[in-house]
């Protein structure tokens, strides 16, 4: 009889994590593919109104491929759910470096404009100082325990809006001193140039219909992953944390990927930095600002070793991209590619 019960609580406990991956892996789906209609329903609606298309690529289509980790960590910090919210914000950005920068590079070497070694990389720093910084708490004003606080989140927001700034006005001036378009000379232009062009849903009711359906998609895929990670969670023994930074993370940056690949088989992989740096300062500062202004968001158990390997891997970019002619090689893709493989074996090992 005891054999009869213990085989039916592995049978019910298998039906359980099945459960939760199918809701996990159908949210994730249905949260890229809303987040896809969505991002182009909003911003052919803001071309609509007469929105400058500098501005619509910059805000809406540029960033429009961290959609989905904003309105999970969003979610996940409105339901208290804030470990997971960490875990995605941290692994999507060591994800992005480790994952999706070292594998293009692997299929082809990466061109490293000037524009991201004297603009965008600097600015990921900063904005990867300022996350270190305002997550250690203990060691800034001695408090009992690390946490993004309320006027972090403000802070965070601040530099995501200086950067926008900046960025804005110098290729504004750029265009007017040497007239030229926004795509040449600037690889980050050249990447906004490039989405705000291929977002050109059709007009209409159509296109409202679009962000309808596209932001559905979003608020249902984004509570059903939020509901499966949690579940998976407990029925794996493993920390929030610790799902966010693996399973989420690499869910939510499927559209990275696939846009850093496709570039890398079509010969334009000088994008994929480009689109990781864009990203990864989007995470940072945007999400993890509009998170931390939501509800504050405690550092959890292990997370400050996931907050160094983030900011070890943000920190050679610089001396990759300024060595072997500007370009990022296949042999430094491999590095990269092996260093986040290494951390995430090293972190599912010591969660066991």
């Amino acid at each position: 009889m005891s054999r009869a019960i213990e085989l039916a609580k592995i049978k019910g406990h298998m039906d359980s994590t099945l459960a939760a991956l199918l809701w996990l892996v159908g949210g994730l789906a249905a949260l890229l593919a809303g987040a896809k209609y969505f991002v182009e329903g909003i911003a052919e609606i803001a071309r609509a109104f007469g929105v400058s298309p500098l501005i619509i690529g910059m805000t809406v289509v540029a960033f429009g491929t961290s959609t989905p980790e904003l309105v999970i960590n969003a979610l996940s910090a409105h339901r208290g759910e804030t470990a997971l919210a960490f875990g995605n914000i941290v692994g999507s950005c060591t994800v992005n470096i480790g994952f999706v920068l070292g594998l293009t590079a692997l299929i082809q070497p990466l061109k490293v404009e000037s524009s991201l070694i004297t603009r965008e990389i600097p600015m990921l720093w900063v904005a990867m100082a300022g996350f270190l910084i305002l997550g250690n708490d203990a060691w800034l004003s001695g408090a009992a325990t690390d946490a993004f606080q309320r006027t972090d989140g403000l802070v965070l927001l601040l530099l995501f809006g200086i950067f926008i700034y900046y960025t804005a006005i110098y290729s504004i001036a750029q265009r007017r001193l040497a007239g030229l378009g926004p795509s040449q000379e600037d690889a980050f232009m050249e990447e906004v140039g490039a989405e705000a062009a291929a977002a050109k849903p059709p007009s209409g009711l159509k296109t409202y219909g679009g962000a309808l359906l596209g932001l559905a998609g979003v608020s249902a895929g984004a509570a059903w992953a939020v509901d499966g990670a949690t579940a998976l969670a407990r029925l794996w023994g493993m920390s929030e944390n610790l799902i966010g930074l693996t399973i989420v993370s690499l869910g939510t940056t499927l559209p990275e990927l696939v846009t850093c690949v496709m570039a890398a088989r079509r010969g334009d992989a000088g994008i994929a930095l480009g689109n990781v740096v864009g990203s990864n300062l989007f995470n940072i500062l945007a999400i993890g600002g509009t998170v931390a202004t939501l509800r504050p968001v405690s550092v959890p158990g292990g997370g400050h070793w996931d907050l160094l390997f983030m900011a070890a891997l943000s920190a050679v970019l610089l001396p990759l991209a300024i060595r072997s002619g500007q370009r990022i090689t296949r042999a430094e893709g491999a590095f990269l590619l092996a260093s986040y493989l290494a951390f995430l074996g090293w972190r599912l090992l010591g969660s066991v």
